[in-house]
């Protein structure tokens, strides 16, 4: 029998210093390879920390009792991470401007970099998978398209299909519907739901509630940069919890798997 895979992620009592502000205190987490999860929480909360801790761009404090590993491991190649893990954010979006092309865009994904520069070596197979993840997401219509002639969702989707160029184990899409319009919108969450049906892991770090796809199952709720709770999703995106979370009156209500609020 094959031994498990090591577990996604594993944070114990993790502190984060953003300057000398407290973004991530005490925070523990656990996420199972392949699963699929939600980590929910009102703007200033520290999800957008804890996506830079995971990238490792920020690293927690040195004390006893604290401990953080991905994919079983505590210290990485910064560049043979990405191999295995794919990041879909704004800040990698805001970099991804200009007349790069969707290829190019794709193809940077293997360099780390947000366009192709003149000392990249672009072999044929980089080629090939480039072409073949545009295909998966249905644009390759956009491989010779400038990215700043692109709409919102068009570049997302060119986004996510340069994480996945190298086939990572999971996906961590950071605040994905930002700037997209319904349309835009629904199209994305179609996308991510075909991309979780297929195997891939789905880690989602949202403050819309709209964005959680029906194949997750688990949401962690976050605030003041600690973990609030971690449950089945039937149990968490309740009107009463979501309420106190984002201190406003929510009407939770749940249509055709997703979650919307009133």
């Amino acid at each position: 029998m094959a031994a498990p895979l090591p577990a996604l992620l594993d944070f114990k009592n993790i502190r984060v210093m953003r300057g000398d502000k407290i973004a991530l205190d005490d925070f523990t987490l656990r996420i199972q390879a392949g699963e699929h999860v939600a980590i929910l929480g009102p703007n200033g909360c520290g999800k957008s920390t804890l996506v830079k801790t995971i990238s490792r761009e920020c690293y927690p404090v040195v004390r006893d009792g604290s401990s953080m590993s991905i994919m079983g491991k505590q210290l990485w190649n910064v560049f043979e991470l990405r191999t295995l893990l794919g990041i879909v954010s704004n800040d990698v979006m805001a970099s991804c401007t200009g007349n790069a092309t969707g290829r190019d865009v794709v193809l940077s994904g293997f360099f780390s970099s947000t366009r192709i520069f003149p000392h990249h070596r672009v072999e044929t197979l980089h080629r090939e998978l480039s072409d073949s993840a545009l295909a998966e997401l249905q644009v390759s219509h956009l491989a010779e398209r400038p990215v700043c002639e692109m709409s919102s969702g068009e570049a997302r989707r060119v986004l996510i299909a340069r994480a996945l160029v190298h086939r990572p184990r999971t996906l961590l899409f950071d605040e994905p519907s930002n700037s997209l319009d319904l349309s835009a919108h629904r199209s994305l969450r179609k996308a991510m739901s075909a991309l979780a049906q297929s195997g891939i892991g789905i880690v989602l770090v949202t403050h819309d509630l709209t964005d959680i796809i029906p194949e997750i199952e688990r949401v962690v709720l976050m605030s003041e940069g600690r973990m609030v709770i971690d449950g089945p999703k039937q149990d968490i995106l309740q009107s009463e919890r979501l309420s106190s979370l984002f201190r406003a009156k929510l009407e939770v209500i749940r249509r055709d798997g997703y979650y919307i609020v009133c």
